[in-house]
């Protein structure tokens, strides 16, 4: 970061989609079943200029799994996701492991918070175990979610990023339960966060001025990856209209903004990431 902002990579769901992950089918299951597609997303990221890269492992938890049939299985999936990436680095890049929600509502009562540290705690033990750099809470729209994985995760003693969804209010600035840049920043924090951040949920352009707000409440590392814009959905199908050079376009405000690791979310590829990295230069 003292050379600049990091590259991070780009989005993994649509990548696995363009070679062949059906709708419906468990990404993570091809950490196993199609190690060699998924090790090509990681490798394209680091020939792209991905400095760090995250693993095929965002939705390798217990709960998610077992809507597969593949609850058991927790441990040898994050194991070799991990592996993959790791491999696809080659010493070019870190790999920081992904840990996604578990999809169950707390204030709901789908789950009890100590049903979901446990959940996080055996993901992020496999993920440690398997020798990732850090670990990386992402795409969460629950504080309270965001805080239980992020104190399973800081067990494993690695750093740990953990980053929000903000999609919601007049002024899309605001998470799903209605918290603000400054809040998620402050809260975080406090609970032991290395590094906090937004992803998904919306456009570069949305992400700048939530950047600059966690930014005027922090001096920690800011991690943003933004999506190619919002999907539309044309036979079924999920198309981001946003293109590599629109997107790296917004690179320039989006560092001044105060960005310390920048990506790509949903619909971005290893084109985006070239494109970031041209900028950046």
């Amino acid at each position: 970061m003292d050379q600049g902002p990091a590259i991070t990579d780009g989005a993994w769901g649509t990548q696995l989609q363009a070679r062949g992950l059906a709708s419906g089918d468990c990404p993570d299951a091809w950490n196993t079943t199609h190690p060699d597609l998924v090790e090509q997303v990681a490798r394209a990221y680091v020939e792209a200029g991905s400095q760090i890269i995250l693993t095929n492992t965002f939705g390798a938890n217990r709960v998610r799994l077992a809507g597969h049939g593949l609850a058991e299985r927790v441990a040898e999936l994050n194991r070799a996701g991990v592996a993959i990436s790791r491999k696809a680095a080659a010493g070019k890049a870190l790999v920081f492991a992904s840990i996604g929600p578990t999809g169950k509502m707390l204030m709901m009562g789908d789950t009890s918070e100590d049903e979901m540290q446990l959940v996080f705690s055996e993901q992020a033990k496999a993920m440690a175990e398997a020798g990732a750099d850090a670990l990386v809470v992402e795409t969460m729209a629950d504080l309270a979610e965001a805080k239980i994985a992020l104190a399973a995760a800081k067990a494993t003693g690695l750093p740990v990023v953990v980053s929000m969804v903000f999609d919601s209010g007049k002024d899309k600035d605001r998470t799903m339960m209605g918290d603000t840049p400054e809040k998620v920043v402050k809260e975080l924090l406090i609970a032991g966060a290395d590094v906090v951040g937004a992803n998904c949920g919306q456009g570069i352009s949305g992400y700048i001025p939530v950047c600059a707000r966690m930014r005027a409440a922090t001096d920690q590392p800011l991690w943003i990856k933004a999506n190619a814009g919002l999907p539309e959905m044309i036979g079924g199908q999920a198309v981001y209209r946003t293109g590599a050079a629109e997107f790296a376009a917004q690179i320039p405000a989006l560092r001044q903004a105060g960005a310390n690791f920048i990506g790509g979310c949903c619909g971005t590829s290893p084109d985006f990431i070239r494109a970031v990295k041209a900028t950046l230069a």
